[in-house]
Formats: C-alpha cells, structure tokens, sequence
C-alpha cells in the first residue's frame, strides 16, 4: 500500500507493476462503499501484461484518511488526476465503476492532455431516481450501529450473478472499513455528496469503452443505461453476461481483454 498526499490528507493506493515504466500508467477508481481491493485481479492481470496499475481508494474509503471534506465524484476525479501525475502517467487510460465511472470520465474532460483512454464500468453519470423503499432503506443503511452491516449486505447483494474469488475476504475488508466512526461518516458523506451529472461529454478526446453488467440490480435495464452511457462518451458498450454491479470483480476474465484492447489503441495513437 502506498499513500498520495492531497491538501486535506491522504489517499491509499496499491501499485500493480511498479517497474513496468514502459507500460501504460492505467489508474483504477472504485465506486462509494468499494474497498480499492475489488480490481485486484485486474490489476495482477495487467501488471503481468506489463503495464503499470494504480488502484486507488475512494476519500475516507478502505486506508485513505477520513479528514476530507469534499467527497464527490469531482473531488475523486482530482484525486485521480493527482495520482496520475505523482507516477508520472502520460496517455493514460483510466477506469472507475460505479461512482468511480463519472469520476474518470470528469477526469478525461478536465485533462484531455494527460487521460487517453477511459472505461466506466456500471457507472452512474446522471442520478438514479430511487423509489419510496429504497430510499428508506437507504437512510436506514446510513444510521450507526447497524449501518455497516446493512451496507456491507447491500454490497454483497449487488453482486449478482458470479461470485468473485476470495469475496469473503472482500465483505470482510468492506466491514473493517465501516466499523470506525469517522470512515462510517465519511461513507455517508460519499452516498450523500452532490455529485455532478455528465449528461455531455463535448470536447472528451479520449477513447471509451462502456461496460456494463447484465445482471446489474441498480437499473432496471441495464443495458439501456450503458447504451445512454455510450451515447454520452462516444464509446462502444460491452455487456457481460453472469454480472452485477461489479465487473472487475465478476468477470475479470472478460473485463481484461477489453482494457488490453483499449491500451493497444491508446498506444498506437500516441
């Protein structure tokens, strides 16, 4: 685990393939409530294709510090920019589910100079409209005491389909990370910021690859929205079969070939 500091403190990362510098700088940025360690083997796959992998954690998430103020999917965008820039990225491709999606495809608009290459993964880039149940449950999910094992069931409830290797371990890592007080508030804070919606992408230089879960349970079509998403980036869509909300968990095996893919053609643009 390694650390980049930011002005109110610090974000946690895992760097996969530290002495490839000659492969592509790819940065990963997970979705709120995630812990950096779902693209785990994404990151060991590309690392062994010989590419750098910079998995990150979301601000107050899994060991980044809990002294931010601003947690919104711009503030992770900057954050992952930031991170880019400390390991010296150029032409980089980046990739975020979830929240994480907006967060890179923020990123590629802001800093068209430095991310070439985007892939948002079940990504939320314009809000949800949840119904009278869910949003009641999900202010029951965001109380203490009972709040982190709510959320962490609602974690692993949206892993429809395929359950990824070692997913117990995961659960565990995502109640370790809820338990605490202050990283309890943090994630509130995270489910709860105003984050901005992407509804245009005019001026995004980077190439997108849209993918998306079959099975995902945050839509009711969730084909229809990766195809809304696609049409917002400018990017082909992928949706992968016996897959939830979770693709770089899920179905690792489908979601490295496209990344591969996408790489070769950010590096024979440069």
């Amino acid at each position: 685990m390694r650390h980049l500091t930011r002005p109110q403190g610090r974000i946690a990362y895992d760097l996969y393939g530290a002495d490839h510098t000659d492969g592509t700088l790819v940065v990963c940025v997970p979705g709120m409530f995630d812990h950096r360690a779902s693209f785990r083997f994404v990151g060991e796959a590309l690392a062994a294709a010989g590419h750098r992998v910079a998995v990150m954690d979301l601000r107050g998430h899994g060991d980044s510090d809990a002294t931010f103020d601003d947690h919104t999917n711009r503030a992770a965008a900057t954050d992952a920019i930031a991170l880019a820039e400390e390991l010296g990225g150029r032409d980089v491709v980046m990739v975020g589910t979830s929240m994480g999606g907006a967060a890179v495809t923020i990123a590629a608009l802001e800093r068209p100079d430095l991310v070439a290459g985007i892939v948002p993964m079940a990504a939320f880039l314009r809000a949800g409209k949840p119904n009278v149940f869910m949003r009641a449950a999900l202010r029951l999910m965001l109380l203490r005491p009972w709040g982190p094992r709510l959320l962490t069931g609602f974690y692993d409830g949206l892993h429809k389909g395929r359950t990824p290797q070692g997913h117990r371990e995961q659960l565990d890592r995502v109640l370790a990370m809820l338990r605490p007080a202050d990283r309890f508030r943090a994630v509130r804070d995270t489910v709860n910021a105003p984050n901005e919606e992407v509804l245009a992408a005019e001026g995004l230089r980077a190439r997108a690859v849209v993918v998306g879960g079959e099975l995902d349970p945050d839509w009711a079509d969730p084909a229809a929205e990766a195809a809304w998403v696609g049409s917002v980036v400018g990017g082909r869509v992928v949706m992968l079969p016996e897959c939830g909300h979770y693709p770089q968990s899920q179905r690792p095996d489908l979601v490295v070939p496209v990344l591969e893919e996408l790489i070769a053609q950010v590096r024979a643009d440069a």
